[in-house]
């Protein structure tokens, strides 16, 4: 953008936001001007998320560039002058890091396919070449059909499906009729461990990779989850001793597809395959990032904000979650800008390992704030697959110093409001702390709930934690863990008003003489619901 269009835009969104400040003449009021004037006209959000996303890249848990981007965190905190910036270590798993990799069809044509390693594949060792067959196998039950048939092959082992076609816009923004859907109450579910057959699924590849190895194959690929050249990446089998048997690439679905017309047409292509990474299985630990604005009230507890620090590989991951990483260093050095004291504590978290099962928020409710009991020597998934359905709660004493949780993780789009996560005693003083920037488009507090991200395990024991809405942009239909998760897609003005909306909640919430009420602390549901008809037939 033209420097002269970019100063006229701050001049607008600064005007936009500027009534609250005449309105009200008290000395927070005043700093919210302040905190608006700082995060809209001298914001240094977008060169910081460049710093990291554009140098510093994909911060996979555990791996070198992840350690990289956390001595760069702690370096920007402790420049602008946060207390006890430090590093959180936690049990997690392998280290593992991806130097380089290539794969392309060699017969018929040569073609170089579109692709990524999936996390935590083992290398090749160099150029793996060889004919690829077609076996789609999603399940153990399976294996019999091919068993004799995969020497010497690449297996595939996606079904190929068909290319998908579709006349929604990518790019989309909220509407008024999107906030009233989302304002409803969701009747919580009957549910004790929701994620444990997620976590079997995530296992399975273990199981396949092995048979496939016994059977002789020399490698394994997938087909991408989405079209239009689309790639991602993901894998779980980060525990020590439970690496994958064989090398795993995931192509495009285009390509993938392509590979599969031709091999069910008799002619199987020849394909080459090379994955240069390494694993480290010398430090099993990985970090969280935690820095403090000290509060001036001893005995004021704490508020807090966080973002997940990890990524996955297949690009930068500039908006999951890169830039709101990035925001709570910039609303950290909003609020330093101000040189006042918040009356409580304002603390700063960069979790690691929220693609690899929370682990990183886990381990920090697990060391500052409350007990889950679990079985003991449990595989990282597993254990966050019973953790969810874990009880009784044991508080610990950190437990009720923490007074609200504020959590960023849908992208680089502009704040538009908050889920007040079906605590309806939290919805009027949430309301009150936004109203200020409804002119800014900020101003929404729905009951609704939304998951998927470190808050919900704060709100799982029973603390008031939510998370902010944010316009989707493109974030959900292309963007999202692929390797189109580049810096392109988070637009300047809304990073600014992000970083701007998040310290001035933050401030408040460490000022209030209101506190956040806290849901009730969750015991364990009914195992059964006495007024639930049984369906006779089902098995």
């Amino acid at each position: 953008m033209h420097r002269k269009h970019l100063a006229g835009a701050a001049t607008a969104l600064l005007l936009a936001a500027m009534p609250f400040g005449r309105a009200h003449a008290d000395a927070t009021d005043a700093q919210l001007d302040r905190i608006v004037d700082e995060g809209l006209r001298h914001s240094q959000a977008m060169a910081n998320a460049s710093e990291l996303v554009d140098g510093i890249g994909p911060r996979l848990t555990n791996s070198e560039n992840f350690d990289r981007a956390t001595q760069w965190a702690l370096g920007k905190f402790k420049g602008y002058g946060l207390a006890d910036a430090h590093l959180e270590p936690y049990d997690f798993g392998l280290g593992w890091n991806l130097d380089s990799w290539d794969a392309r069809v060699i017969q018929p044509r040569a073609i170089v396919m579109r692709s990524i390693p999936v996390a935590w594949s083992p290398a090749t060792g160099g150029t793996i070449t060889a004919p690829v067959i077609l076996a789609p196998i999603s399940k153990k039950e399976q294996f019999d059909k091919w068993r004799g048939k995969l020497a010497g092959k690449i297996v595939m082992i996606s079904l190929p499906g068909e290319a998908s076609q579709t006349d929604k816009p990518q790019f989309r923004r909220y509407e008024d009729k999107d906030f009233a859907a989302m304002d409803q109450y969701k009747l919580p579910a009957d549910e004790t461990m929701p994620y444990a057959e997620g976590n079997k699924g995530d296992l399975f590849p273990l199981e396949l990779s092995r048979f496939l190895k016994q059977e002789g194959a020399v490698a394994m690929v997938r087909k991408a989850y989405r079209d239009n050249g689309l790639v991602y990446g993901e894998g779980y089998l980060y525990q020590p001793g439970n690496a994958l048997a064989l090398p795993f690439v995931e192509l495009a679905s285009e390509d993938y597809r392509r590979l599969a017309r031709l091999e069910v047409a008799g002619k199987p292509p020849v394909i080459a395959l090379s994955v240069a990474a390494r694993f480290n299985d010398r430090d099993l630990t990985a970090d969280n990032v935690i820095a403090d604005i000290p509060g001036s009230d001893p005995k004021g507890g704490y508020v807090m904000a966080g973002a997940h620090f990890d990524s996955w590989i297949a690009a930068d991951g500039a908006t999951d979650d890169g830039v709101p990483s990035v925001l709570m260093i910039e609303a950290a050095r909003i609020i330093q800008s101000l040189g006042v004291k918040p009356k409580r504590t304002i603390r700063f978290a960069l979790w690691s390992g929220e693609e690899e099962a929370f682990t990183g928020s886990t381990a920090y409710i697990e060391q500052h704030l409350a007990h889950r009991p679990t079985a003991p020597n449990l595989s990282p998934l597993d254990y966050f697959a019973q953790w969810t359905g874990a009880f009784p709660i044991e508080k610990k004493p950190g437990y009720d110093e923490l007074k609200a949780y504020f959590n960023l993780d849908n992208g680089a789009g502009k704040i538009r409001g908050i889920y007040a996560e079906n605590n309806g005693g939290a919805a009027e003083l949430l309301g009150k702390w936004l109203k200020p920037f409804a002119s800014m488009g900020a101003g929404n507090v729905v009951m609704g709930r939304t998951g998927g991200t470190d808050h919900e395990y704060m709100q799982s024991i029973g603390l008031p934690a939510f998370e902010f809405i944010q316009d989707p942009l493109d974030y959900s239909s292309r963007v999202h863990h692929s390797n189109l998760d580049t810096l392109d897609h988070a637009p300047p003005d809304d990073v600014r008003q992000a970083a701007t909306v998040l310290a001035a909640m933050l401030w408040q919430a460490a000022n209030s003489d209101e506190v956040l009420p806290r849901p009730p602390l969750p015991t364990a549901p009914s195992k059964s619901d006495p007024f639930k008809v049984e369906d006779p037939d089902k098995e």
